[in-house]
């Protein structure tokens, strides 16, 4: 692997190597970036064994790339790094950002300013948010914006050595990266090394397994190969005999076969087959063996600046190391030059800094370390950074390698600064790693002289615990009461501490612990937003649920004038609108909450709140425009469970509203940012808009897919489980299990009554318990349960409702009767956005008239239901609605092939995003497709609407940009 310099020492200097046996690897790797810079994303993966010759070979990629062509972004993991986040990626960008100046930068990160926080350290995020899990998605989709923003100026080739060890926030982006690589000028190449531990592996394994990746791994090398080096070490050539006894001993690897080529010149032995024995009796480990004997022939002062060096990790500022090596700085140059004359290190950042020129180097020297003298140097360590300026993440990296607790008051405040960033950096694991390193040993007790003088990491390790250990949150939330004092502090304290409750189940602690603490914050409109907060929490729990509603004075009347005034409407407006005779009253509440309410004031949650009671009050359109504003504001401070909550509820406006592709889009939104795992006892909301809006596309077995996901015990506790047996019910009604499908059904009745949620806008459950009855031949019942939720529809004035109501009161009549019922319901539905309910029902109309000889009558209300039907995309109503058609004798139109008409709801559902100034890859992002299936898309439109790109769409389709 080298070219033929003479040495007599360890050489493993880069610049002096040449690639022996890797021309089929660098190939691939350069075609690979040829693609990227024609515009077509591409990864690739280099695997192999330590010593096989990876880091080199990307070395030689990156030099031989032309200057004038794509941007080279490099780095590599480091272990003893690992644990920062988002280390690699400030490898990767932080050079690039010295060279551009503001207005670019600006215009790159765009509106991402977690990216930046991220790149850069900066705590953009006021102080009163929570840094969570949640955030982890916001920051990964800013740099993957800003490194497409990056490459929409230049292409990209991001090389990444050693990515196992890089750190887990840094791997998730680049896995972020990966899968939605396609389409951008972007090469990512990786490294990894086999066998060892990787921050994780099943990362590694998702970007290996992308379609677009393509697996190297580096072969042994060949009896040429060998001869090459042993001309190196040598200066001479060897016998086949030695070339195939060294093969047979090393296995080919390159980085073996020239330890043991080392070890031989070291001794004064040749290269000749009688002198192997010498090494073979070592038991091969050629490398380590390697290095020890360098060392041993140095002075001690070049051991300890080794030993330094290895503490330190690569990279390490001269002063440092000199300082942490018990060395003056000319003693300490000295020795470094030794032990680069030898091959084991060498200078970076122009004589700045030393890395060692193998990361095994580090690696042996630190295993000849005992584990007590390694803790102290690494203390020693970050006492020096922090005197000669360090960021706090790198000292605090250091103190992590030291013995628990660190309580000396410097060290807690680095930690404590360290754990702030890794929080709104996205990484709370971290943060919260870096927080216990304060206090005594889990399980210790957590006594007055074991804690750090300042109590308040208490509170800050409770909250960075929130998102990935609620139980541990909750114990040092609850120790923390005992210090924090300050209103604006412990009313985050509780509302914190009341939030981890109810996250491990326990609302009705949460219930307790508000009621009895809120009086303590020594502020009254805190105490408001407290107990608004104690609202919800009882919303969580049955029993306490209803004694709620029965006692609690809900004045939803009051003006609204401050942030807590605001919130105490905004819980008493979503808890009453359950029921319909308080519908209207709470949608008025909501609608002045939502009008007076500041940004950066009033909490995201209770305005979610707000907007919820307006879709109970049957308000769908008003409510999805309010839940967008939530998203938007809940996106930009990357409160992502909050987001996903809302993209969910948003789901059940938009499916009402009948914007099926939406409504889709949207719960694949929520599961997306909040995957499964993070919603616990919520889930089954989503899933349950999204099978029933899957059922009228026309997608059984995707709807089947998502009534099989898999659910936490404790979601069977919730509201939220009503809704899945309502959905889950409804769904075997159409797989024609009407037996089934009343279990379900009548089930989630009974919960809905014992939750009070009374309202018939508030669930479907009954009109398809109405189905089932018929199904099974009892119209009885089903007029029963329509006839109760018209009465309760009429005294909420919820017209929807009434429509719904009325349309399965009327499948419990006939002849003229049943005309008429329908005919009002038409009537309560003139004008409702509820486009999807309005198509029903002219389709049942339809059929009705034909019934009742009303043919002409009849084809006119059918041909309405099918035109509607077909622009919502609901496809099985479409298809009752054609053959009904068929039946009167009436030829249906075909649908027309040109015109916004001739649009599929997808093709029409991009067309408005890129009317309203979408790009396209904003629009891949929000649908969760790829950038080629919207090019394919907006194609058919313009060929269908008669335009010629996307700027004339604006006139085609002008609610689009007033809708955006």
């Amino acid at each position: 692997m080298t070219d033929g310099i003479h040495t007599d020492a360890f050489e493993c200097r880069r610049d002096r190597l040449r690639l022996v046996n890797r021309e089929e690897e660098m190939a691939s790797l350069l075609a690979l970036a040829q693609d990227a810079r024609a515009g077509s994303g591409g990864i690739a993966l280099l695997e192999g064994t330590v010593g096989i010759g990876k880091s080199l070979l990307l070395e030689r990629l990156v030099s031989t790339l032309p200057p004038d062509g794509p941007r080279v972004l490099t780095a590599r993991g480091d272990a003893l790094k690992r644990d920062f986040a988002f280390g690699v990626v400030r490898q990767l960008f932080e050079p690039l950002l010295t060279t551009f100046d503001e207005p670019r930068l600006t215009r790159l990160l765009g509106c991402a300013r977690s990216a930046a926080q991220a790149l850069s350290g900066e705590l953009l995020l006021s102080a009163d948010l929570i840094a969570t899990e949640d955030m982890a998605y916001a920051v990964f989709h800013g740099l993957y914006r800003f490194t497409s923003n990056l490459a929409a100026e230049t292409p990209l080739v991001i090389v990444v050595d050693d990515a196992h060890c890089a750190d887990m926030a840094s791997l998730r982006f680049l896995t972020h990266l990966a899968r939605r690589i396609e389409g951008l000028p972007v090469l990512l190449v990786l490294s990894q090394r086999t066998g060892d531990k990787a921050t994780d592996a099943a990362l590694l394994g998702d970007i290996a397994g992308r379609p677009l990746c393509r697996v190297l791994r580096p072969g042994p090398l060949t009896d040429e190969g060998v001869g090459h080096l042993v001309q190196t070490v040598f200066g001479h050539g060897a016998d086949e005999g030695f070339r195939e006894a060294c093969l047979a001993i090393t296995g080919g690897n390159p980085l073996l076969v020239h330890s043991l080529l080392t070890v031989l010149w070291l001794g004064g032995r040749m290269p000749t087959v009688d002198d192997l024995p010498y090494v073979t009796a070592h038991d091969g480990p050629f490398f380590h063996e390697a290095v020890r004997s360098v060392l041993q022939r140095q002075p001690e002062s070049a051991t300890a600046a080794a030993r330094a060096l290895a503490v330190l990790g690569d990279g390490a500022l001269t002063e440092v190391c000199a300082r942490l090596a018990g060395l003056d700085d000319a003693t300490h140059i000295t020795a470094m030059r030794a032990l680069r004359s030898n091959g084991l290190v060498s200078e970076v950042d122009d004589g700045r800094g030393w890395s060692f020129n193998h990361g095994l180097i580090r690696e042996v020297i630190v295993a000849e370390l005992p584990p007590e003298e390694l803790g102290k140097a690494h203390r020693h360590a970050a006492r020096l950074l922090l005197d000669a300026g360090a960021r706090a993440e790198q000292v605090a990296g250091h103190l992590l390698m030291t013995t628990r607790p660190v309580t000396e008051n410097w060290a807690v405040n680095v930690l404590r600064e360290a754990a702030r960033e890794a929080s709104f950096r996205g990484a709370p694991a971290l943060a919260v790693e870096l927080l216990r390193h304060c206090l005594p040993e889990e399980g210790q007790p957590l006594e007055e002289g074991q804690l750090p003088e300042d109590k308040s990491v208490l509170m800050e390790l409770g909250l960075a615990e929130a998102a990935v250990d609620p139980q541990a949150s909750v114990r040092h939330l609850q120790a923390a009461l005992a210090y924090v004092r300050e209103p604006p502090q412990r009313f985050r304290l509780l509302s914190s501490l009341a939030s981890g409750l109810m996250r491990c189940g326990q609302s009705l602690q949460a219930m307790r612990l508000l009621a009895e603490q809120a009086p303590t914050v020594r502020d009254a409109d805190l105490q408001r937003r407290l107990e608004g907060q104690r609202l919800m929490a009882s919303a969580e729990d049955l029993t306490s649920f209803g004694v709620t509603l029965e006692e609690y004075p809900f004045d939803i009347s009051r003006p609204g004038n401050t942030p807590g005034e605001r919130a105490l409407i905004a819980a008493g407006a979503g808890l009453c609108s359950v029921r319909a005779v308080r519908a209207q009253e709470s949608a008025a509440a909501a609608r002045r909450v939502l009008e007076s309410s500041v940004p950066g004031v009033d909490s995201p949650f209770f305005l979610t709140t707000a907007a919820t009671a307006l879709l109970y009050a049957g308000l769908p359109d008003e409510a999805d425009a309010a839940y967008q504003r939530v998203i938007d504001i809940t996106q930009q401070n990357q409160q992502l469970v909050l987001h996903g909550l809302c993209q969910a509820l948003r789901a059940e406006a938009q499916y009402r509203l009948g914007a099926l592709p939406e409504a889709l889009a949207a719960t694949r939104s929520a599961l997306k940012v909040v995957p499964p795992r993070h919603w616990g006892r919520t889930l089954a909301l989503p899933i349950a808009t999204r099978i029933h809006t899957l059922i009228d596309s026309g997608d059984l077995a995707g709807a089947d897919a998502a009534a099989a996901q898999d659910f936490s015990a404790t979601s069977l506790d919730t509201w939220q489980w009503n809704e899945f047996l309502c959905a889950r019910g409804r769904l075997r009604l159409a797989h024609q299990d009407p037996k089934g499908a009343l279990a379900d059904l009548l089930e989630a009745g009974r919960r809905q009554h014992r939750w009070t949620r009374t309202s018939p806008a508030v669930s479907s459950w009954w009109f398809w318990t109405g189905r089932a009855h018929l199904a099974l031949g009892a119209p009885a019942a089903a007029r029963e349960l329509a006839e109760d939720a018209v009465e309760r529809a009429r005294q909420g004035k919820l017209t929807d409702a009434l429509g719904t109501g009325l349309r399965l009161l009327a499948t419990t009549e006939t002849g003229a009767r049943k005309l008429g019922v329908l005919e009002e319901a038409l009537s309560a539905l003139e004008g409702s956005p509820a486009r999807l309910e309005r198509a029903r029902t002219l389709v049942d109309y339809g059929s009705t008239l034909h019934a009742c000889g009303h043919t002409e009558a009849a084809r006119e209300a059918l041909r309405q239901g099918l035109d509607l039907a077909y622009s919502l995309g609901a496809e099985p109503l479409r298809a009752q609605a054609n053959d009904a058609l068929l039946a009167t004798g009436a030829r249906p139109r075909r649908a027309t092939s040109s015109g916004v008409e001739s649009l599929t709801p997808s093709e029409a559902q991009v067309a408005r995003m890129a009317a309203a100034g979408d790009t396209n890859r904003e629009i891949a992002e929000e649908l969760f497709v790829t950038q080629r299936t919207v090019e394919q898309h907006l194609t058919s439109v313009y060929r269908k609407v008669g335009v010629s790109g996307r700027r004339s769409l604006g006139r085609v389709f002008e609610a689009g940009r007033a809708a955006k």
